[in-house]
């Protein structure tokens, strides 16, 4: 019970929040997103994500073009990113395409946070293929945008296809530009 009086203590100016059982439910979150990297203002969107999304910076991904609307991101499988039948792992995929998804979305200025996402696997990723992902937002929607992103091998060859549903704050998700 101490446990959740400090972090209700802790966190009770920020948000509204509730508690049911042992968990702890919040059910307002905050206008503006507090990022602590050094010299946030002067940071690329780019820069901000590749800096800010350490699960796909430790998994090798990279955004590598955000343009207002459009983003791509790449990565080359790796060892680490093998599943048991030796092919490259959906979640390594899809972790791909949502890095391209969170450039795309937030490339208006607006935070934006993924809300729904589907993914279809259409072909296998080796050890050694080069992956690329690209977003283009098809709807850009003042509250619920949407985008679209294929993931291809540096061949060409489509390996999987995500649909992505996002809900836009009106709070500013600050950078100096997109690259």
């Amino acid at each position: 019970m101490a446990a959740k009086i400090i972090i209700f203590l802790v966190f009770a100016k920020k948000y509204l929040l509730f508690f049911r059982h042992s968990c702890i439910f919040c059910i307002f979150a905050p206008k503006k997103l507090v990022y602590h990297t050094k010299n946030d203002t002067e940071m690329t969107l780019l820069e901000r994500l590749n800096a800010t999304d350490r699960f796909a910076t430790t998994n090798g991904i990279q955004l590598t073009e955000i343009r207002e609307g459009y983003a791509k991101a790449e990565m080359t499988v790796e060892e680490r990113h093998l599943n048991g039948g030796n092919v490259c792992q959906g979640g390594a995929i899809f972790t791909l395409a949502d890095l391209a998804i969170a450039a795309v979305m937030n490339s208006h200025g607006l935070l934006t946070l993924g809300i729904e996402n589907q993914v279809t696997y259409v072909s296998s990723a080796l050890l050694g293929d080069h992956l690329i992902a690209e977003a283009v937002e098809t709807v850009n929607h003042k509250k619920i945008p949407f985008a679209q992103v294929t993931i291809k091998k540096a061949t060409g060859e489509t390996v999987a296809s995500c649909t992505a549903l996002a809900y836009r704050k009106q709070a500013p998700m600050e950078y100096d530009a997109l690259m």
